[in-house]
């Protein structure tokens, strides 16, 4: 590979929110073109935690949403290959045998898999949920990915990929790279509620899609300081969802200065800030907006994109399982059957 190769994606859940966006979507819009970036849609993930016939039936909707929301946020399609994790069977082939090179106690140990069975609603956690980190080493590994832009919660399943790579190198031979981790400057967004993460889950998101209506009506009941009860009482700033929301996509440093001076001395109401901040996200959501409309009424482009892109990384991971199987030495055996039996085949048919 002449270019360094990028590996990132999502879950087909939905459309994508804000949390998304800080957390693994800038990271993208800004890396995608200095790499040959694949963008996986993960389906298999999916099904750790949402598995109902109704579940699988939406993929291909949400999947289409999601693409066009990262095509919105500012991914060049001509730089990028998305692709449907499922189409590819390799890739459970892979996770087959890179699972053999984990162990349970070290994938209890990742932190985020208690938290999406809690999320989920499971009272105990599923097979496929303790492997995940392992499934998703195989989604890196299977396009080589040297590079794997991430947010927060993924930061662990990555070091489990970078423990899969060297001891698959060290037992086999090398094969794999061993990616390297970008973490996101803002590794976490909290929700409206100010209870926990920006989650569809939570129903605590701003959507990358919403209108400026909704932008305003979920900014305007979100969580602030729970103790102040006028505009007059000083207020607390730090953990307050509201000006951590400016921080990040206020780009106006003086009035966010200003607002929280004033609202620490009990000189601003929390409306007036909360209108600056619905000002300040419809700003920054414009230019998303108006690419996703234009990505919409080119019928059929995000289609043709993760159709085109699935049959790129199929051929990719094929050569990738190849190495694998040589290496390992498992073509071998079958080869040396095939043989023997097609000597004791030509025998018989002597003999006869």
């Amino acid at each position: 590979m002449s270019v360094a190769r990028m590996l990132t994606g999502d879950r087909p859940t939905g459309r994508l929110h804000l949390g998304h966006y800080v957390g693994s979507i800038a990271n993208r819009v800004r890396l995608h073109q200095r790499y040959d970036s694949f963008f996986i849609v993960a389906d298999l993930h999916m099904l750790t935690t949402r598995n109902t016939r109704e579940d699988i039936q939406r993929v291909a909707d949400n999947a289409r949403e999601m693409v066009t929301d990262i095509l919105a946020a500012g991914v060049d399609p001509a730089r990028a290959t998305f692709y449907l994790q499922s189409a590819i069977p390799e890739v459970g082939d892979l996770n087959t045998l890179l699972q053999n090179l984990v162990t349970v106690p070290r994938l209890e140990r990742v932190p985020s898999l208690k938290d999406m069975a809690r999320d989920a609603g499971k009272e105990e956690m599923p097979y496929g949920l303790l492997g995940y980190p392992v499934l998703q080493a195989a989604d890196i590994l299977c396009v080589k990915g040297q590079v794997v832009p991430v947010g927060k919660d993924n930061a662990a399943h990555v070091e489990v990929t970078r423990e899969i790579a060297r001891r698959f190198n060290s037992l086999y031979g090398t094969v794999f790279p061993v990616p390297e981790l970008i973490q996101a400057e803002t590794p976490s967004l909290v929700g409206t509620d100010g209870a926990a993460k920006m989650s569809k889950s939570r129903g605590n998101t701003i959507l990358l899609s919403d209108d400026e209506a909704a932008v305003r009506r979920k900014v305007m009941g979100m969580y602030t300081d729970p103790n102040r009860v006028r505009a007059d009482v000083p207020g607390t700033v730090e953990g307050n969802p509201v000006f951590a929301y400016h921080d990040v996509f206020n780009p106006d440093r003086a009035q966010v200065a200003e607002l929280k001076e004033r609202y620490r001395a009990g000189r601003v109401g929390d409306v007036e800030v909360k209108e600056k901040l619905t000002d300040a996200l419809n700003r920054f959501l414009d230019p998303i907006r108006e690419r996703r409309d234009r990505i919409e009424d080119d019928r059929g482009l995000v289609d043709q994109l993760i159709f085109e892109g699935t049959e790129r990384t199929r051929r990719e991971v094929r050569q990738t399982m190849r190495e694998v199987r040589r290496a390992m030495g498992l073509t071998s055996a079958y080869t040396r059957m095939r043989r023997r039996a097609e000597r004791a085949g030509r025998a018989l048919a002597t003999e006869g």
